[in-house]
């Protein structure tokens, strides 16, 4: 009853903002002006007092909210979108989808089924690179705001109604962003069975089954067992964050590329492959602490790529169940962000806390692969510490080491 209750309110706010009165008050909003809490309230007020009506002024400052959040994603481009809060969350950025879309283009497709398009990114960009497009939402909200974002393309269409019910006569290409969450007494739990995603990954190798060429955008946490054997999987890191793993199928797929991590970064993109499925690699070198430690790109973790990348960097790991691995050298790669190793001591608190005294830290940046330790938590038992008019600032690196933990004192390159 929850969920009928909110999305009866959602197409509610959806139908003000689509009046007259909505649709123009909206085109004089900047989404700056709703940044904070305080500045949307202040702005509701004025709205009211002008005598919009407060149903329309309700859903103008809520799409307005979002297309300021969604600057992170889509920059200025936010401000001529329309969003849904739960397309919003699974909306891929801009830039990834035209990576997406150069992958149909490059295989040769002319007409693309965007099946579950949200609020139609993926489809824009589609669209952007020439390509017919047949955008499918079966949300009927979200499909209506997925017509206003597609109107400035005339070779899309948008179709109301489920992935596994629409007719692909004449498509030679399916892209696939799948629903991962669920809603369970009125709010979102995300799930993490490729079984349980809207529609299934079992329906994705359905197509391709029956010969399509088909891409699909996953969750950064699918198991690599999950994987079709048929299947190339990327793991896409965007600026340090991990997105989104895509598998790609038929002549979506490349030769001799099995598995890849592509990080992007201010200097462009960057690229880790391999031609074999993780089951496959080779162990990676296990070794003594070396004068500098590495922390792999999440994509290259999510990828299992560290074997590979410890090929083209040498260096080995600290232990065979932790990424971090150590090098005599400092070395630069896009896939790894390093540390010069200052100490080494135990990880035990009240030793730490001295540490921190003795030596005027007043911030503190913590990280950990296999510590069962909460940076934020501990970092703040750690500071409680620092004596008055402490001004320096210092690196922890947790770590453990076969049946020990330690705590590496650290300073980034």
């Amino acid at each position: 009853m929850a969920q009928a209750s909110n999305d009866s309110t959602l197409n509610d706010l959806f139908a003000a903002l689509l009046s007259a009165d909505g649709w123009q008050l909206l085109s004089t909003i900047d989404p700056s002006m709703v940044a904070s809490k305080d500045a949307a309230w202040t702005l509701n007020e004025k709205l009211r007092k002008e005598g919009h009506d407060p149903q329309v002024v309700r859903a103008v400052i809520a799409q307005s909210e979002l297309r300021f959040k969604a600057r992170v994603k889509f920059g200025p481009f936010a401000d001529s979108l329309i969003f849904t809060p739960a397309g919003l969350e699974q909306a891929t950025r801009l830039t990834i989808a035209g990576l997406h879309a150069q992958r149909f283009t490059k295989a040769g497709a002319t007409h693309v089924a965007d099946l579950g398009c949200g609020i139609g990114t993926d489809s824009i960009a589609l669209a952007s690179a020439g390509l017919q497009v047949t955008a499918v939402e079966k949300d009927e909200t979200t499909a209506a705001a997925t017509t206003l974002n597609l109107m400035p393309f005339e070779n899309a269409t948008v179709i109301h109604g489920g992935a596994e019910e629409t007719d692909l006569a004449g498509i030679d290409g399916v892209w696939l962003d799948p629903a991962r969450r669920t809603d369970v007494a009125g709010s979102t739990r995300r799930l993490f069975d490729p079984e349980a995603f809207s529609p299934p990954l079992s329906f994705v190798e359905k197509l391709v089954d029956s010969g399509l060429d088909v891409g699909v955008k996953l969750g950064p946490g699918l198991p690599h067992e999950a994987i079709p054997a048929n299947a190339e999987s990327v793991w896409i890191s965007d600026h340090g964050s991990v997105i989104e793993a895509c598998l790609w199928f038929g002549k979506l797929k490349r030769e001799n590329v099995a598995r890849a991590a592509l990080v992007i970064d201010k200097d462009g993109a960057h690229e880790l492959t391999s031609d074999v499925a993780a089951k496959n690699d080779p162990a990676a070198e296990v070794g003594e602490l070396a004068a500098h430690i590495y922390e792999p790109d999440g994509a290259v973790i999510r990828s299992h790529l560290i074997s590979k990348l410890l090929e083209s960097t040498g260096g080995h790991l600290l232990d065979e169940h932790i990424a971090y691995f150590t090098h005599e050298e400092q070395i630069a790669t896009p896939f790894a962000r390093g540390y010069k190793v200052l100490a080494v001591h135990d990880y035990n608190v009240k030793k730490l806390r001295s540490w921190v005294k003795a030596n005027g830290i007043s911030t503190l940046d913590i990280k950990k692969r296999g510590v069962d330790a909460t940076p934020e938590e501990l970092r703040k038992i750690l500071l409680a510490g620092a004596p008055k008019g402490a001004k320096n600032r210092a690196t922890l690196m947790l770590a453990r080491i076969g049946e020990k933990r330690v705590a590496f004192e650290v300073s980034p390159h």
